[in-house]
């Protein structure tokens, strides 16, 4: 019934037990996962594409999140674009700009976004976008990524873990793109997030783990895995005042309608 379409399950927190989380997550109605390829690096942004060869059930992506962009080099950039061939990719992410870290340098950021815009286009995938605005704004990451976007992107997109204001939310669909929502959708003071949540169309909506982070209530503060999108997907019927089964359905029509995969 439920579609995970936004999960990290490559990285040591999983190490211990990653079959038992998958089969928790089975059990939980889980139809299917989307594995993000972001890795610690570019170095190892093949991580998604390793694990979900071994699963019939699993998609992946490929890309450089903005934390890491400062590391991406020419050769890093020409082995992702090798790596998206593989037809278990479907979606060049996350990638975007990260303004509350500075991991790296905002400059390299966008450099590295637009250098992937290029390689997601050359490769015909969509993308799939982390944004994140500074401490001091609640705008600036934004502006910036609406503007390199409309500057160098016209396909599809999916704006991942959705928190940004109803105008973000309202200009991310008026471009086409897709929003999706996370177990912070739960989280007492995020009103923003469950205001774009009621403006969003629920053909335009997709519902996500970001695991291992971003545990809904009740598993808030735990370790996330991509069972909990049930909770998720509980919360946001009810928000939304349709049946847990009807925003299953929905959300999991438009998963492999906008990746274009056959159920």
């Amino acid at each position: 019934m439920f579609i995970d379409s936004h999960c990290h399950l490559d990285g040591t927190k999983f190490d211990a037990d990653r079959d038992a989380v998958l089969q928790r997550a089975r059990e939980a109605g889980v139809d299917r996962l989307l594995l993000i390829g972001n890795g610690d690096g570019p170095e190892t942004a093949d991580c998604a594409l390793r694990l979900a060869k071994q699963h019939d059930w699993m998609h992946a992506t490929v890309g450089v999140h903005p934390h890491e962009a400062s590391l991406a080099t020419a050769a890093n950039l020409q082995q992702l674009a090798e790596w998206a061939n593989d037809p278990k990719i479907i979606a060049w992410g996350e990638i975007g700009l990260d303004y509350w870290y500075d991991h790296s340098p905002r400059d390299i950021q966008q450099q590295v976004f637009v250098q992937q815009l290029d390689l997601a286009k050359a490769a015909g995938l969509p993308i799939i976008i982390h944004c994140r605005p500074s401490q001091k704004s609640d705008t600036d990451a934004w502006d910036d990524l609406f503007r390199l976007l409309r500057e160098n992107w016209t396909g599809r997109g999916v704006m991942h873990c959705f928190t940004g204001t109803l105008d973000h939310a309202k200009h991310s669909l008026d471009i086409g793109f897709l929003l999706s929502f996370a177990g912070n959708l739960t989280f007492q003071k995020a009103q923003n997030i469950r205001d774009a949540a009621l403006l969003c169309p629920l053909d335009r909506t997709l519902i996500e783990t970001d695991s291992p982070y971003l545990a809904p209530v009740p598993h808030r503060g735990k370790r996330n895995e991509p069972a909990y999108v049930r909770d998720t997907a509980i919360y946001l019927a009810q928000l939304r005042g349709v049946t847990l089964e009807e925003l299953g359905h929905a959300t999991g029509a438009n998963f492999y309608r906008f990746f274009k995969i056959q159920p």
